[in-house]
């Protein structure tokens, strides 16, 4: 085992037991993984994971929301280039169609080829703009000033490369057309929709430099329709904490979803090929994908204390845990309209 792998196993040791353990007992021994680090500091993805743990959330906290179907199967996790044009993912009774679109330069009048949405900014994107089309109670959604505060609050930071790299998948997951399916024994209901249907994708910058958001955006109405029925609440804190990781984004929300459907005292198994299936089709070898998804798992863990999982050497075993956010909390967030 190489050094970095052996410190970063030996953070999500420590990272395992966070919830147990008092912030300042934990800090002290992420301090000693990270040598290079300047003492006194912990790296970006340690400040995120240890401070304000899911544990620790207040109820006004803000929410975000993702569609059932992207919390058990997801977009691609590395970049697939330009030449893919499909992705397609099934996970159980979900199946996920992803094409890649087009966009018209409105200088050149030519259609554009557009990559696919990948990686851990869609999915933080997508999961925002469904809370403020939720809290707004419209598929047409105000975001210009909301996105920018959003990046700002997951990243901790705003940079001018930041911005134009979010504003790239949201292009992306703008032009992309999606097919969501969900199937009830014989009977299977499918949505074919791009699932945002109208937005300005080329406005340049302003005087001051700065990348523009569009004022509105507007979401497909299949998709907002289905979003209405199908939507899983996020802590957005917890959220932030796990953007380092679309593989950690999407093992959080399909916890979310999926603990508390369990039935009490009968635990879900989930083979270990089917963990790599879903969480793992990049990864060649399952030793080494085992390792990475126990390191992902106790990181996930610790935003999520209350779920009750167990790895052996079969595969994952769930047990029925309450969802990370009440249902009183689902609806006070519902309710609240922004002023």
């Amino acid at each position: 085992m190489s050094q970095d792998e052996h410190h970063l196993q030996s953070l999500g040791d420590i990272l395992s037991k966070a919830a147990e353990t008092s912030p300042k007992t934990v800090l002290a021994k992420v301090h000693h993984l990270k040598p290079k680090a300047a003492p006194g500091q912990l790296t970006r993805v340690q400040s995120r994971l240890l401070g304000a743990r899911a544990n620790d959330t207040h109820e006004h906290d803000e929410l975000c929301f993702q569609h059932t179907v992207f919390c058990q199967t997801g977009l691609p996790y590395r970049d697939p280039g330009d030449d893919v044009r499909e992705w397609q993912r099934t996970q159980g009774a979900v199946s996920l169609l992803v094409k890649a679109g087009e966009a018209q330069n409105p200088h050149t009048k030519e259609w554009v080829k557009v990559g696919l949405p990948w990686g851990t900014k869609p999915r933080l994107i997508l999961a925002h703009l469904n809370a403020e089309a939720l809290r707004q109670d419209s598929p047409v959604i105000e975001i210009e000033s909301s996105l920018t505060a959003f990046v700002k609050r997951i990243r901790g930071f705003q940079q001018g490369r930041e911005i134009r790299m979010f504003k790239h998948q949201l292009t992306a997951l703008s032009t992309a057309v999606i097919r969501l399916a969900m199937s009830h024994g014989d009977h299977s209901r499918q949505v074919n929709t791009q699932v945002i249907s109208a937005f300005d994708l080329w406005l340049e910058k302003d005087d001051r430099q700065r990348v523009l958001w569009p004022s509105t955006i507007q979401l497909s109405l299949d998709y907002f329709e289905s979003l209405r029925n199908h939507a899983i609440p996020l802590p957005e804190a917890d959220l932030a904490a796990l953007a380092h990781s679309a593989v950690a984004l999407d093992l959080f929300a399909w916890l979310a979803q999926r603990l508390y459907r369990v039935h009490s005292g009968t635990p879900a198994f989930i083979a270990w090929a089917a963990l790599k299936e879903q969480f793992g089709p990049d990864y060649g070898r399952m030793d080494h994908f085992k390792v990475f998804f126990r390191r992902t798992l106790k990181q996930v863990i610790v935003r999520y204390p209350k779920a009750r999982v167990e790895l052996d050497n079969r595969g994952l075993y769930a047990f029925s845990s309450p969802p990370p956010v009440t249902p009183q909390r689902r609806f006070s967030a519902l309710t609240k309209r922004l002023s």
